[in-house]
């Protein structure tokens, strides 16, 4: 078992969980009680399309994270080389745009961080 692998897609688990939990609670519930702009007649387009993009990001996280316990319980060979990479370097990314976009405030870039430097030691 590759535990490299392992702690990458438990980060990247717990922050897709943490995203989820936390944006629901402090953000997303709290904006809807802002007046939003009306499609379809309605605010509720708005809402229902903030909140399940929103939670799309954690089902992309978990399934990378599943994606890493898959590999972490295979020998390391090309395809898990260049799936890895892909996996950290997107982590990567958004270690950047977190930490620029946030002015280093949302703290998830250190996650983010946490998880490429796994995977990549993985290798």
């Amino acid at each position: 078992m590759n535990t490299y692998f392992m702690i990458a897609a438990l980060s990247a688990f717990i922050i897709g969980l943490a995203h989820s939990i936390l944006g629901e609670r402090y953000i997303l519930i709290r904006l809807f009680k802002h007046e939003l702009p009306r499609l379809f007649g309605s605010d509720l387009f708005t809402k229902r399309t903030l909140r399940f993009a929103w939670h799309l990001t954690t089902v992309a996280w978990w399934g990378m994270a599943v994606i890493l316990v898959v590999l972490a319980l295979r020998k390391v060979d090309n395809t898990s080389v260049i799936v890895v990479n892909i996996i950290a370097i997107t982590f990567l990314v958004s270690a950047v745009v977190s930490l620029f976009g946030s002015r280093g405030r949302h703290f998830s870039w250190i996650v983010f961080i946490l998880i490429a430097a796994a995977a990549w030691l993985g290798l």
